[in-house]
């Protein structure tokens, strides 16, 4: 095997740039789609029929929902679900220290406070027993997230929220096509919400979705997002203060027309990932998350390999990920932290956030252990890697392979 491409070897995977699909996909269809719309002059969707109402009824309906409610981000999603399900000034919120940080900025910007929950490092999702530890008589939700894809364990997770009865919101932001025990989440829960962002599995640039199973929650959900206005009366009748989350009709064309290839997209990189999966437990070193058939179906957002440098003779993980990408795989450190370490969360940067009177956490103070080691150990892959078929991922575990024999050139 020839010498590393950080010491002036050839790349290992330099063919990957080659077969990986380029980010996001446009078919001749997505074109179509927008042009439309565009050339319709119909670009809100105020009026019976629209493409998000249609959009709304498709998503929902593959996702094993009764009701969409589509917005104009994820994160102005989790806004919708909290107000929808009455979280406001002074109320905790649950949510997990691994994840993208519009899951608690959220939760602030309804004047609500997140409290921080550990999570398991072999999968990346809430901790059930931290879960139970961190409800007070202040919690009045809790926000789960199907990390990278990964749905939280149910089993366990549903009779805590069940017996302290609060509010159970999923985020779904990475997870779009994810199933548990053949369900596909978002509805599992009392509202789930996704994200479109540019880089998620079904995506226009931008955009969001709300996913409910219960009639109450539709129905105020529908009033907050679209002003006050109640659908079918008079246009300029507001019956609440509200904000206007609407997701306008380019976006939702465009998301009709890809979700048709998402069913497809999504058993691909299920297949695939386990294939590479049982391919890195032979490497050593590199562990996937863990398996669990209760995970029937998984929507890959990353492929997240847990590095471990014992095997790779101390080798540190921002070095070994320096050597992966130079041997031709896209490859990064996740988000790199715990949430509660970035600095939006010391305490001179909430003193305008959240309300004088609140009870402020010592997030500063916080050192949970699961969060801890899996961000020290996450390496993710970018979903798109899994459409790409074997030959790729081939030479994913192949350019590994090459790192772990050359190891030693790198610390010499």
């Amino acid at each position: 095997m020839s010498k590393l491409a950080l010491k002036g070897g050839p790349a290992e995977a330099f063919r990957l740039k080659e077969i990986v699909p380029r980010w996001p996909m446009v078919s001749e269809e997505d074109k179509r789609a927008v042009l439309d719309v565009l050339e319709s002059g119909r670009w809100c969707r105020l009026y019976a029929g629209s493409k998000a109402e249609q959009f709304e009824k498709a998503f929902a309906e593959y996702h094993d929902a009764r009701y969409g409610i589509a917005v104009s981000n994820g994160t102005v999603a989790l806004e919708l679900a909290l107000k929808t399900v009455g979280v406001g000034f002074g109320d905790e919120v649950l949510v997990p220290a691994v994840t993208f940080i519009a899951t608690a900025s959220a939760v602030t910007e309804v004047g609500a406070v997140p409290i921080f929950v550990d999570v398991k490092p072999e999968t990346a999702t809430v901790d059930p027993e931290s879960l139970e530890e961190s409800i007070t008589e202040r919690t009045k939700a809790a926000i789960v997230v199907h990390y990278a894809g990964y749905p939280v364990n149910f089993d366990e997770v549903l009779p805590i929220i069940k017996r302290h009865d609060i509010i159970l919101i999923e985020d779904c932001a990475h997870a779009h096509g994810t199933e548990w025990r053949g369900r596909k989440v978002g509805a599992i829960g009392d509202m789930g919400c996704f994200s479109f962002q540019e880089s998620k599995s079904l995506t226009a640039g931008e955009g969001g979705i709300v996913l409910t199973d219960r009639d109450d929650l539709a129905e105020r959900a529908r009033l907050i997002h679209n002003i006050g206005r109640v659908v079918g009366k008079p246009g300029y009748e507001h019956y609440i203060l509200s904000s206007n989350y609407r997701m306008t009709e380019m976006q939702a064309a465009l998301l009709l027309s890809k979700l048709k290839t998402l069913p497809k997209e999504t058993e691909t990189k299920h297949v695939n990932g386990e294939y590479l999966a049982e391919r890195l437990r032979k490497i050593g070193g590199v562990e996937p998350l863990e398996r669990d058939p209760r995970v029937t179906k998984r929507g890959y957002y990353f492929f997240v390999v847990r590095y471990n440098p014992e095997e790779f003779e101390g080798l540190p993980k921002s070095l070994f990920v320096k050597a992966l990408n130079a041997e031709g795989v896209p490859s990064g450190k996740g988000y790199g932290m715990p949430l509660y370490r970035q600095p939006a969360f010391k305490r001179e940067n909430l003193k305008d956030v959240l309300p004088s009177w609140v009870r402020m956490p010592g997030y500063e103070k916080l050192n949970l252990p699961g969060a801890e080691r899996f961000t020290a150990s996450e390496v993710t892959l970018p979903h798109r890697i899994l459409l790409a078929g074997r030959e790729a991922l081939d030479l994913v575990v192949s350019s590994i392979e090459k790192i772990k024999d050359h190891v030693g050139d790198l610390l010499g």
